[in-house]
């Protein structure tokens, strides 16, 4: 049965092609190994060269565990010899054990002050919204020094809620100058592209967006760099968290398990590199009726605090669907100051307050215990 399972594994990974060399990876000699265990357990050993696009590692992931009776996979990747990368045509190599290729290292950017990522499982839950309404609240005072970087290339929707759609950031000194909205300095692909322009990366472009906004852009001296990410766990995650040194990520779900169980994921992925998880914010948590105060909960009701409890991590926000939050983001003037005694803008001023006191004390590497 392992047999079986090892030749359909193998099958399905001639699938994958790798385009600096024409031929699928297993005829490439990428795949090195691959063994199954007795419960379905895959691993794969798989010569990854410099030149090789990095996303050939989740395509062969992707590709094994589509096939039928695969419980889970395990990649061990390894650097192939050369400037040519792994496969055929590198460089042979001894027959040793081979080595991990080593991540390539975040730099410390000091004047990027504490860089977070705020990311969702999936899309749809008001990531961007928590994003700008957060900026705002951390630079309400006038004195924290606060940057959005719109990072999310397949949607960059930052522009449109800040009111700077039309705007195209200046070049001075060989250095992209961020546009000022609402004392908050902002960088985004919809300011730099058309509207109409579609976005078809790969891996490598997107890394060499993130890469030049954070060192290409006059950020000057922040407080905060807060990152909108497109949902899920891909290229542009992985991007961030081998440029910069990124002090934590919040985690922004709603109330409904389908999103719960994506944003789980999502912060599985920030563990797993080393970056820590300051907390969960539940968006659209309830809808506030503006004529009666009621609480009505629209789309189910628990899962910020169950996904919040199964991490040991704290829920730091339940921010209400108000009516007037998504009508203010299409003016580009966030709730926080349009409206600051509504309860969405409480809510996002209380995260503001919970958010510098999880980073100061990650910072610190004092333990967290969930509240």
């Amino acid at each position: 049965m392992a047999g079986d399972l090892e030749a359909q594994v193998r099958s399905a990974l001639r699938a994958v092609m790798n385009p600096r060399l024409g031929e699928d990876v297993v005829a490439s000699g990428m795949v090195e190994d691959v063994t199954v265990g007795g419960d379905g357990e895959v691993k794969i050993a798989f010569t990854l060269g410099r030149e090789d696009p990095a996303t050939l590692v989740r395509e062969v992931r992707l590709a094994a565990q589509a096939v039928p009776g695969v419980r889970s996979v395990k990649m061990q990747v390894t650097g192939g010899g050369g400037a040519g990368g792994g496969g055929r045509g590198a460089q042979q190599q001894p027959a040793t054990t081979p080595k991990p290729v080593p991540a390539p290292t975040a730099r410390e950017l000091p004047h990027l002050g504490k860089v977070i990522a705020v990311s969702s499982g999936k899309g749809g839950v008001g990531k961007s919204t928590v994003t700008v309404n957060l900026a705002a609240a951390l630079a309400k005072d006038g004195v924290t020094r606060v940057g959005v970087m719109d990072a999310d290339v397949y949607g960059p929707n930052i522009p449109r809620m800040l009111g700077i759609l039309e705007q195209k950031p200046a070049v001075a000194n060989g250095q992209i100058q961020p546009i000022a909205a609402h004392g908050v300095k902002v960088i985004s692909l919809g300011n730099l592209v058309e509207r109409d322009q579609a976005a078809i990366w790969r891996g490598p472009i997107i890394m060499k967006i993130i890469q030049q906004f954070l060192g290409d852009v006059d950020w000057g001296q922040l407080d905060w760099l807060l990152v909108d990410l497109p949902p899920g766990t891909g290229d542009a995650q992985l991007s961030l968290v081998q440029s910069v040194q990124v002090a934590g990520a919040l985690i922004v779900t709603t109330p409904q398990e389908v999103a719960v169980g994506d944003a789980l994921r999502g912060a599985k992925m920030f563990e797993r590199v080393g970056v820590p998880v300051l907390g969960i914010v539940e968006n659209m948590s309830y809808f506030h009726c503006p004529h009666c105060g009621e609480r009505t909960d629209i789309f189910s009701s628990g899962g910020g605090q169950r996904l919040a409890d199964e991490l040991g991590l704290p829920l730091l926000a339940q921010v209400p669907l108000q009516e007037r939050v998504q009508e203010l983001c299409e003016t580009g003037l966030p709730v926080v100051l349009a409206e600051p005694d509504s309860p969405a803008a409480k809510a996002f001023a209380a995260l503001a307050a919970a958010l510098a006191e999880r980073a100061a004390a990650a910072a610190q590497r004092l333990p967290i215990v969930a509240s």
